[in-house]
């Protein structure tokens, strides 16, 4: 799973970074966080969008087997969508970083959860947190990094575009 995006020419970024202290711009920098920011907001919501969309098809119960209704009123996808979250930096490691914020989901749901669904294609969890049953349901293989490919390319242009005008500003 594609855990962290980079975008090369991380140099120029922080080459930029240096100058907009040095210049005491505020008003540049915000403009240079906010393009960015928006720059990867797509990201976020078509990566909010794929958790939703997962179908997370069950094998089924078998014969003789006991169900009853779920013991929480949250939805599962929605839970994980909404700790998904955006931060830009621009001292450091400049850039920006989009990640599922653990802080933000549920207890009961682990951090590990979406790697699992993207990497195995499976989700697999005890029933209804009883440790002595386990459930596997199927999910959509390798959702999470297909999102984020299809959007390397425009955030990659988008960046350089931003450090590109900032970079004209400033001389």
């Amino acid at each position: 799973m594609v855990r962290d995006i980079r975008i090369t020419g991380t140099g120029q970024l922080l080459e930029l970074a240096a100058r907009l202290r040095r210049a005491g711009h505020e008003n540049i920098r915000q403009s240079y966080i906010r393009r960015i920011r928006r720059a990867a907001e797509p990201l976020r919501t078509d990566l909010q969008d794929a958790v939703r969309r997962q179908s997370l098809q069950s094998t089924g119960r078998g014969a003789g087997k006991r169900s009853g209704p779920s013991p929480t009123t949250r939805p599962f996808r929605e839970a994980i969508a909404q700790a998904i979250r955006i931060s830009v930096r621009t001292t450091g490691n400049p850039g920006a970083k989009v990640w599922l914020d653990k802080g933000l989901l549920p207890p009961d749901i682990p951090v590990g959860v979406v790697n699992q669904m993207n990497d195995t294609g499976k989700l697999r969890h005890p029933v209804f947190g009883n440790k002595k049953r386990w459930s596997t349901q199927s999910a959509e293989r390798g959702f999470w990094d297909k999102t984020v490919r299809a959007h390397t390319d425009r955030i990659t242009t988008e960046v350089q575009r931003v450090a590109d005008d900032v970079r004209r500003r400033l001389e």
